[in-house]
């Protein structure tokens, strides 16, 4: 898909691996300049090295979604210096795969820290910082099936998912009269360095087998859903969530 983002600014948070990495570069190469953001600035001095590279703009700044100071001061310097966010990726996530009944209030709090509390605080001061300046934008929120399904031993993850799915639509139905879309992508099953050793264990095969297209997804697939709602071809979208899975939100119900 090719869309023309020149003159756009996109923070993608979580950027320094996986989904936010490649979410990046798929921005940079439609001529967003982007803000990578995440806790491993080394990583994301990296991948600024690579999109500059390839002809594109990127600058890096440290940013712990969990700490609503580290927020704050993320977001002020990216609007003072790079001509404010027009596009927000909230892309920041963790799993902790375990058995409920193992599962510590401190490793509950972990997870809903960062996928939810964390996606509220970054769209929250981001959304101000659009308001104040009277600028629309577009915030895209990266959730998961599992935020409609659940699976066994991801009891936080799925909790933190199904409500970011709401805060989605909250905060598209408070902010739409300045402007500012609110839309989620929930992936399906992908392939990524966290799992990639799972998908070849037996368990990882029977899993695969269970989604329609029978295939795990490529990154490559999300790019369509990502540039159409970073774009102005979802100018009439708001409170919405793509679903890409391969159909197996489908087969579930």
């Amino acid at each position: 898909m090719k869309v023309d983002l020149s003159n756009k600014t996109a923070l993608v948070t979580g950027a320094s691996s996986g989904l936010g990495r490649h979410f990046a570069q798929v921005l940079a190469g439609q001529g967003a300049r982007v803000a990578l953001a995440a806790r491993r600035v080394a990583a994301l001095d990296e991948l600024a090295g690579e999109i500059r590279t390839e002809g594109g703009e990127a600058f890096t700044v440290a940013l712990d979604v969990r700490d609503e100071e580290s927020v704050a001061t993320a977001i002020a310097t990216i609007e003072r210096d790079f001509h404010g966010i027009d596009i927000l990726v909230n892309n920041s996530g963790v799993s902790g795969i375990k058995p409920t009944l193992q599962v510590t209030g401190a490793e509950w709090d972990d997870v809903l820290d960062t996928n939810l509390k964390g996606a509220f605080l970054v769209a929250n001061e981001v959304g101000r910082a659009m308001v104040r300046a009277k600028r629309p934008g577009s915030i895209i929120n990266i959730a998961s099936i599992l935020g409609f399904r659940i699976t066994g031993q991801l009891a936080p993850y799925a909790a933190s998912k199904a409500g970011l799915l709401h805060l989605t639509k909250s905060l598209a139905l408070d902010w739409a009269r300045y402007g500012i879309r609110v839309n989620a992508i929930a992936p399906g099953y992908f392939r990524t360095d966290i799992n990639d050793d799972f998908w070849d264990t037996e368990p990882g095969k029977a899993m695969i087998n269970r989604i329609p297209q029978r295939r795990l997804g490529e990154l490559e697939n999300l790019d369509g859903p990502l540039l159409l709602l970073a774009s102005d071809a979802s100018a009439y979208m708001t409170g919405t969530t793509v679903t890409v899975d391969g159909g197996h939100l489908v087969s579930a119900l």
